[in-house]
Order: structure tokens, then sequence, then C-alpha cells
């Protein structure tokens, strides 16, 4: 057989191509309308339905417009609905700049840190390849939002309200990637030319300054007080006076963010279940909780999601979201598209073949407020918050097959208590490291 493709093999193709009338078809409807149309399982969608038999009460869905802090308004539209409840309101939303702000800041230094420990590393190795490809990136971690709030707290919208630059964050970012890189090949300078590690150091913080400089003309600069006073939705008056970030974390959301833990679902031979995971160089704040997951079977995940919503929380997870989904209808199904049937070819992979293989990994995050359970409290399919606004899907809410959540979804954070007894232990024992750029240390950025 020749290597490369000769002209008899493209007359041969072609004439296998014109010899079926559903190739013919299936040109037509793609090259008309596109394939999404083209492919469109009408089954899928009649039987839509945003009915649920538990279901979390939640606000208007929230918009990350064009920036990738997903993870970051997950975590937010989870806090909001603690400070809702102790305040009585119908609605409210946290700011996300304020955390945007911070978390840019220490990712910043958290950047010029691994610098400094990878100084003697060859810069053309992968892993020098691997930090330098996205310095400063917008998408993020359960733990790394556990850790801006655990410093930073947290303020209302109105105290820190978005700018041009956190709802499309590319310019900005193009200048912190750019300023941080040319800090990079500084920093490595310095030390080749035999400088101390406290001249690095402070060659060091005046870049984190120069980071600061950057944010605050971007994002504005952080509350450090503001005054806090709110009408309830019963109409009544209230004023607690000047407060912090932190102070109006404890006092007004009050969550015990240090009880909550990652499970994930990744069923690759790499990773047996019931063993806790961290990947290398995976962060944003120095010093700070580092990414754990403990990797469990889709039943013990699936019991534990299940369980919280049920109980009247919702629960921060993490997906592939642009796999099977539709986004004008808002709905995450494995059959919403019927490639099959228009390619002619089967397109399956199982999960752990596709996150070897690179085909799906987690991409974005949300937060799961509602479950359909069946007689025998068996998942029918799940509510899904989102942050791209309010016009896609039931006003920005989405609906996902439970079939969709069992290939595609890959974490969530839940309470210990929900966690069974037997895997409680694994907790507390030493995570298995993995390398950066396993699957596992994608951020969430959608």
């Amino acid at each position: 057989m020749e290597e490369s493709i000769q002209p008899e093999d493209v007359v041969r193709f072609a004439e296998a191509f014109d010899a079926e009338p559903r190739n013919l078809l299936a040109r037509n409807a793609v090259a008309q309308s596109g394939i999404a149309a083209a492919a469109m399982n009408r089954d899928v969608v009649s039987r839509i339905d945003h009915t649920y038999s538990h279901l979390v009460e939640t606000p208007e869905a929230t918009n990350q417009k064009s920036s990738g802090r997903c993870w970051m308004f997950a975590g937010l539209n989870t806090l909001r609905l603690a400070a809702m409840a102790k305040m009585n309101l119908e609605k409210f939303e946290l700011s996300q700049a304020h955390l945007m702000f911070w978390d840019k800041l220490e990712k910043a230094n958290f950047f010029l840190e691994n610098v400094l420990a990878t100084r003697d590393e060859p810069l053309d190795g992968r892993l020098m390849m691997h930090l330098l490809s996205e310095p400063i990136p917008d998408g993020g971690q359960w733990d790394m939002f556990v850790n801006l709030v655990a410093k930073y707290g947290v303020v209302p919208k109105a105290m820190m309200a978005e700018t041009h630059s956190s709802s499309k964050s590319g310019p900005m970012n193009a200048v912190l990637v750019a300023k941080l890189r040319q800090c990079a090949s500084e920093l490595r300078g310095m030390h080749a030319a035999g400088a101390s590690v406290e001249d690095l150091r402070r060659a060091k913080q005046e870049m984190v300054e120069q980071m600061y400089r950057v944010l605050c003309i971007h994002l504005g600069r952080p509350p450090e007080r503001f005054r806090w006073e709110w009408r309830d939705k019963d109409k009544k008056f209230h004023r607690r006076g000047e407060v912090t970030p932190r102070e109006f974390f404890d006092e007004f959301v009050g969550m015990d963010l240090e009880d909550m833990v990652c499970l994930i679902h990744a069923p690759t031979a790499d990773k047996p279940f019931g063993r806790l995971y961290t990947v290398e160089y995976l962060g944003n704040v120095v010093g700070g909780r580092i990414v754990r997951y403990l990797n469990v079977e889709m039943p013990v995940l699936k019991r534990a999601a299940a369980d919280t919503i049920v109980d009247g929380q919702a629960v921060w997870f993490g997906c592939d979201v642009g796999k099977s989904l539709d986004r004008d209808l808002g709905v995450l199904d494995l059959d919403v598209y019927d490639y099959e049937l228009i390619y002619g070819m089967d397109l399956r992979q199982d999960k752990a073949e596709r996150l070897d293989y690179g085909q799906s990994r987690m991409t974005h995050a949300m937060v799961l407020t509602g479950v359909d359970l069946d007689e025998d409290a068996r998942p029918i399919k799940w509510r899904v918050e989102n942050s791209w606004g309010t016009e896609k899907g039931d006003k920005g809410y989405l609906t996902m097959s439970d079939a969709w959540f069992d290939e595609y979804l890959y974490e969530i954070t839940i309470a210990r208590k929900y966690l069974p007894a037997e895997l409680l232990d694994a907790l507390d024992t030493e995570p298995i490291r993995l390398p950066p750029w396993d699957p596992m240390g994608s951020l969430a950025r959608g």
C-alpha cells in the first residue's frame, strides 16, 4: 500500500460518496444550515422539560460576558444564596470584579514564584513551556476560589461593579501576560548573572507592584471598608455600618468553606478511585490551600450531589460544557445531535479514552440547583444555573440529562457529611502529585 494519498484513491472516495444518497442529503443540509441545525435530534427537543422533583430556589442568572470567570461566578452564586437567606433578600449579587482583582494579583505572584522555583530548569523544557504558555489565566478551580474568599472576603456587587475589562478581559490579560513573560526573562537573567535569592525576591516584589497598578487601572481599587445597608424583601430597612470584606463574609454569608471537599470522576488507569490527588504548579495564592481532588466512582459522586440538592443546597461543579450542548435551547444531552446519522460513522469514545487522548476535560464551572428523581430516587435530569446571561435556555438555566452527567461532568464540591464514611479517611492522606499537564489540571474558563 502507498504511504501517500494517490489520485486513484481520491476517485474511489468520490465514487463511494456519490453512491450513497444519504451523503448528498447531509451535504445539502449542512451546507445550507450548518451542522447543528442539520444534526438536531427533534426527539430530544420535544422532551425538554424544566420541571424537577427537587429544586433550590435561585435568583436571576448572572453573566460573565467575555471573560473566563465561570468558576468564580459559580462560586459566588453558591455564596449569594446563603447571603440572601441571612439578609432576607429576593435578589442579590456579590462582586465578581472584586475577586477577579485579587485573583489576578495572586496569580501574578504565584507565577513569578514558580519562575524562581524553576530558575535552573531548561527554558525549552516541557515544564517551562507549560508555565510560560499561560501565566495569568482567567480560569480557576474550587480550591483557588476558597483561597480568595478566605484571604480577601467578598463584597456586594454595588461596592465594586463590573468594568469594561472585567467583562471583556482579553486586552487586560494581553498586557499582564506580556509583562509577566518579560519579568520571567528578567528574573532568569538575574539568576544566570549570579543574583542572590534575596535580590530576586526584591525584584519580584517590584514586579508584583506593577501588576497591582495595572489591575487598579483596569478594574479599580478594591474597597478596604465599605458602608453596608439594605432593605429586605419585606421592605424592612437594615443598617450595618462600616464593614471589611472579610467581616462581610463572616456576618452575611458564613458558609464553612473549609468543610467543603472536591470530588472528581476520572476513570483513567493512572488514577485509582478512593485516592486523593493534587496537580503540581496549579494554584493562585502562595501559601494557600492546594488543589485537592478525591477521585470517586460515579454513583458516589452522583449520590452526594443529589443528597445536597434534596437538602436545599446548591452544588458547584465542573464539566466539559461544549460537548452535546445546544446553547440556545439550554440543553446538555448526549443525543441532542445525531452526528452518526449525518456522517455515517461512529464518533464515540468512553470517558477514560476521551481524557487520555485529549478529547475532553473540564472546561466550565456552573451550579447544580435542581434534580428530578424518579420513584426509586434515581436521577432523571438536573437543573443547571449558568453564568451566560438570561437569553438562552430557561432564562439562563440549562437542563442536563443524567446520561450527560455521567459522561462529561468531572468535579463537584460538597460538604463532608455527604461523603460515605469509608472515604473520609482518604481526605487526610498525602495527595498523589499529578504533572501540570494532566487533564485534571485544566481550569474552568468557559
